[in-house]
């Protein structure tokens, strides 16, 4: 007899290699189906991190997420990294336990309905025929590219399965191929343009050759969202990072594009720095998955896939000479240097003596094997890593938690990119509000890593608020925490661990990289609230508007 968890494990198992889970009475007989499928199970320890764990996952390997929690309250812990995981269209299938069959109990929520809220995708499984309806949502989480909860009632978790058959799952449609006379309008704009800008984002990775020898060919300068930082690594004329976490001379190199071609980048308000990174009068190109443009700055929208879209562009385009100097000589000093890392690095102590977090990063990023992955949470710091970090390719920055703006997600994330790239040194950076947030899923971290730092950014406030809200007048009681002992915490969880007050201190770090950079070490970093990230600035700009 083969039951209905059974069913749905080797359907699991048939589509995907990896699972985050943590147990409970909901799926406790599908991680026992599980275990003899030969998938591997990662368990964690709260119910955000098997969502968190499995879009990171995702982020780096373009595989499916899949995750998996019990009903009731270990369904409802995964409710921000799930509305995380449908604004960032992730393929998921989170299966879930959930109320019986025959209706709610006085202890059940309708999941259904709080599912649907965050912008998942809800299906259902039954006896009838559970690996069919499995692989059915799989199929419409990659197609439709969001999470869909796959829910299982508990009380036909052992029920026999009447139909048992895992049927084989279709290759991935492809995406629409670009209309002819777009991509001939595309082709002309950036045929006239005497400053055209390529700006990729994640879904331009699969692309990146096409995408490099299109800027070439066009005789651009290219710029990236955060995630994809790196995809024009090593290339003259690529300005780092759009938006907010922009060097100064980048930003105003970006503000002089007269064409701007968007690959795969959803344009969000960092990416844009609030409406602010292109000139008035750019005409703004974006080719993404999205049915509609995300960004009112948009001109021309086409729904395709960037890879065929650059490849019809470079046939549509004549072959010629890569110009000597893109932009007619304005963008001179961009090929002449690294113009992301132009950038204030700090004095290395502050005014109020503790560390400058500008000097930090820019130590550690000497300091740190090049052969990294960073992994970020989200807060007034989260600029630093990407302002500061070198990355050697484009899917080695995981933010999980900017779609929906949350933080605390950076522990819970975290074990998704251990599982996905374990052979890399994996740098999380979080700060001390949202680490102790996430701070069970530190366990997981010093369980699964092989070489993981882990910078805790501890200002002892929500930065973002007292940046944005305490600057107007506004009462700081509530915005202030009590400053913690992050490296004490850390040891009781096994990690290797150390407090941060100078320069000086950060020759643990030296000595911990000479052998090996083995194991988790945490950096407590005491660093100074009163120095302001540029991005905060302009968000407190916005607020003040």
């Amino acid at each position: 007899m083969t039951t209905v968890s059974e069913a749905v494990a080797h359907a699991v198992a048939a589509c995907a290699d990896d699972v985050f889970a943590l147990t409970g009475n909901g799926n406790a007989h599908l991680l026992d189906a599980l275990s003899r499928t030969g998938a591997r199970v990662t368990a964690v320890r709260h119910e955000a991190a098997t969502v968190a764990s499995a879009d990171a996952y995702h982020r780096i390997t373009g595989r499916l997420a899949v995750a998996t929690t019990t009903y009731g309250p270990g369904f409802t812990n995964t409710v921000t990294p799930l509305a995380e995981a449908a604004l960032a269209r992730t393929p998921m299938l989170l299966v879930t336990g959930d109320a019986p069959a025959g209706g709610l109990r006085h202890t059940d929520v309708d999941q259904a309905a709080i599912a649907r809220a965050t912008g998942a995708l809800v299906r259902h499984v039954n006896p009838a025929a559970p690996g069919r309806q499995t692989v059915a949502a799989v199929q419409e989480s990659l197609v439709r590219r969001r999470p869909v909860v796959l829910a299982m009632p508990c009380d036909e978790a052992t029920a026999e399965a009447r139909d048992d058959v895992v049927p084989v799952l279709e290759p991935r449609r492809e995406l629409p191929e670009p209309r002819e006379e777009q991509v001939e309008a595309v082709a002309a704009l950036v045929a006239d343009a005497k400053r055209p800008l390529v700006l990729a984002g994640r879904g331009a990775v699969d692309a990146a050759a096409e995408v490099r020898l299109l800027a070439d060919r066009i005789g651009a300068l290219t710029t990236t969202s955060a995630p994809a930082r790196g995809l024009f690594g090593g290339r003259r004329y690529d300005v780092g990072v759009c938006g907010g976490f922009a060097s100064p001379p980048a930003a105003e190199l970006i503000r002089q594009a007269d064409v701007v071609l968007v690959l795969g980048a959803g344009l969000d308000d960092f990416q844009t720095a609030f409406g602010t990174a292109f000139a008035p009068g750019a005409k703004v190109v974006q080719v993404d998955v999205s049915a509609r443009p995300t960004h009112a700055s948009v001109g021309l929208h086409l729904r395709a896939d960037v890879g065929r879209t650059v490849v019809a562009l470079l046939g549509v385009l004549e072959a010629g000479e890569t110009p000597p100097e893109p932009w007619c000589g304005v963008a001179h000093e961009a090929g002449e240097r690294d113009l992301h890392q132009v950038r204030d690095n700090g004095e290395g102590v502050a005014r109020d003596g503790r560390m400058d977090p500008r000097s930090l990063f820019t130590y550690l990023d000497r300091m740190l094997p090049k052969n990294r992955q960073i992994v970020s949470d989200g807060g007034h710091f989260i600029g630093w890593a990407p302002s500061y970090l070198s990355v050697p390719r484009a899917d080695a920055t995981v933010l999980v938690g900017t779609a929906f703006q949350s933080i605390g997600l950076g522990f819970p994330s975290a074990p998704g990119a251990l599982v996905a790239r374990p052979d890399v040194l994996t740098v999380i950076v979080t700060g001390d509000g949202g680490g102790v947030m996430g701070i069970a899923d530190l366990e997981t971290v010093v369980r699964l890593g092989r070489s993981t730092l882990v910078v805790v950014v501890n200002d002892a406030v929500y930065g973002a608020e007292v940046h944005q809200y305490g600057s107007q007048g506004l009462d700081q009681d509530a915005m202030r925490v009590s400053e913690m002992n992050f490296a004490a915490i850390a040891r009781g969880f096994g990690a290797q661990a150390v407090t941060l007050t100078r320069p000086s201190d950060l020759d643990w770090v030296v000595q911990w990289v000479r052998h090996g950079a083995r194991g988790t070490l945490v950096l407590d970093a005491k660093v100074s609230p009163e120095v302001v990230a540029p991005y905060m600035q302009e968000m407190a700009a916005q607020a003040k508007r």
